[in-house]
């Protein structure tokens, strides 16, 4: 069962069953990254197009013909928030074009609060972010992606862009994953582990100055210190050892020391077939059309779900995206809810919900 919930994460959360799931595994939105179009513009002329440009005739401040085509730069941050033409306010629950890091942590900090209520005392998040340099343009030009691909439907600034952010320098790494996690620890959240996505395909880059960036952050949490982990079920081929076998067994964690041989186990009990996962996971990024953008890996989801919540569990993804959550826990055999507060993300994913699971699978969207 998937079912699709339709809004803002803060107050559908709110209408979720308490103490319900087994585990979250998210991907909030980049801070700084994209406009996902998800506002909408209140006040002001109705007629106003609101278009985010970057030029505006000083003489046509009360005119729409002419005002997105010639004049000045306008390096006005407030520009996501108001437009300077007609004076309307933009009102948009979106995570992501916060002002300020401080901002954004505070917002995903408040999501989480409404998480763990929906989490069982055993419950788990992993949760997946990526990081971000200050960039600072006094015209806040070289806009993130958003959504669409149509140039017109894009914002003329990004907050890390427009915005010259205090304690920060021009070309400085903000540290966003970690901002958030220890955020989420002094909030109350047990902070278990930090794995890395090694990306053997990343973006390329331009930079000269520095490496070319190859990895995000996954942040294991825990609503308590005790908590549902299947190791077994994600546990990985063991590597061969210089001897040619498997990885021995130390002796006194043998059941047949009787058989000790030059201080490990005879040859039957040295072949440990598998071993604990390691941190490090190494998985491509893999496109998705209908999105326009890299998304979540499936590969990266499956030992999530598989150590998180055991069968028939119930899986939770706040930032539901393209369903990719919903997706890989049907698959597992678990149940999933995933929340989104864009519509056409919400089509994206209805359409590959229904497309890629057996016929058997329901989704609901509500």
């Amino acid at each position: 069962m998937i079912n699709i919930k339709i809004g803002d994460c803060l107050e559908v959360l709110k209408k979720l069953p308490k103490n319900h799931f087994y585990t979250v595994v998210t991907s909030p939105p980049y801070y700084g990254l994209r406009d996902y179009n998800t506002g909408t513009w209140v006040g002001g002329d109705p007629n106003c197009p609101h278009k985010r440009l970057t030029k505006i005739s000083k003489d046509t401040a009360t005119g729409h013909a002419n005002m997105h085509e010639h004049g000045d730069v306008v390096g006005d941050a407030i520009y996501r928030q108001k437009c300077p033409i007609c004076g309307a306010e933009r009102k948009d629950s979106q995570i992501g074009l916060e002002l300020t890091p401080q901002d954004y942590v505070r917002r995903l900090v408040e999501v989480f609060r409404g998480v763990r209520d929906t989490l069982k005392e055993d419950g788990t998040v992993w949760l997946n972010l990526g990081d971000t340099y200050h960039n600072y343009r006094a015209d806040g030009l070289n806009v993130k992606q958003t959504l669409h691909k149509d140039k017109h439907d894009q914002p003329e600034v990004s907050p890390n862009r427009a915005n010259k952010i205090q304690g920060l320098k021009e070309k400085d790494l903000i540290g966003i994953p970690w901002r958030v996690a220890l955020a989420l620890q002094e909030d109350g959240w047990y902070l278990r582990q930090d794995i890395i996505w090694h990306k053997p395909n990343p973006m390329p880059e331009s930079v000269k100055d520095r490496c070319t960036k190859a990895h995000e952050y996954i942040f294991l949490l825990s609503k308590n210190s005790h908590y549902y982990f299947d190791h077994e079920a994600i546990q990985e081929e063991a590597s061969q050892n210089r001897w040619g076998g498997k990885t021995p067994i130390n002796v006194e964690n043998s059941k047949d020391k009787e058989n000790v041989f030059n201080g490990l186990t005879r040859e039957r009990d040295m072949m440990s077939e598998t071993k604990n996962k390691r941190s490090v996971w190494t998985v491509n990024t893999k496109p998705y059309k209908e999105a326009h953008f890299a998304v979540f890996p499936t590969d990266l989801i499956e030992p999530c779900i598989k150590a998180g919540c055991p069968k028939d569990g119930h899986v939770l993804d706040p930032f539901g995206g393209s369903g990719t959550t919903g997706l890989v826990a049907d698959r597992l055999n678990r149940n999933a809810t995933i929340i989104e507060l864009n519509k056409e993300y919400i089509q994206i994913a209805e359409d590959r919900l229904m497309g890629e699971t057996p016929l058997f699978t329901k989704v609901k969207t509500e």
